[in-house]
């Protein structure tokens, strides 16, 4: 008869873990992934048109947006500036796949960046 494990065994395994990793790489860590699931979103992946979903690429774009707006000043510019290249390469992109662009500073995630001009 095997032992289970208390289920709150693993949570605390994580949270000794996020207790060792600074915020800059957890910050960075989550722009990347909002990166990659807007940049699948938009169907730049390698099945495209499978996974394209515009509505859910604004959302994740916009959130990115948020995230390096709010954190810009606790990140070095080390770390802000090609995230922040990422995250007008998606605003294009975006603005590219959509039926009818949005007027510019009206785009996803503008409303923090500005308006993103090709």
């Amino acid at each position: 008869m095997s032992e289970t494990p208390p289920e709150n065994a693993d949570f605390d395994a994580m949270t000794r873990d996020i207790a060792e990793v600074p915020a800059v790489e957890v910050i960075v860590t989550v722009a990347v992934n909002l990166m990659s699931a807007a940049a699948v979103k938009l169907g730049l992946s390698e099945e495209g048109e499978k996974y394209k979903d515009l509505d859910e690429a604004r959302k994740l774009i916009t959130a990115l947006a948020g995230l390096l707006d709010a954190s810009t000043t606790e990140i070095s510019s080390f770390h802000a500036a090609p995230l922040r290249d990422g995250l007008k390469s998606l605003q294009l992109a975006f603005r590219e796949a959509s039926i009818v662009p949005d007027e510019p500073g009206h785009g996803p995630g503008e409303k923090y960046t500005g308006p993103v001009y090709g």
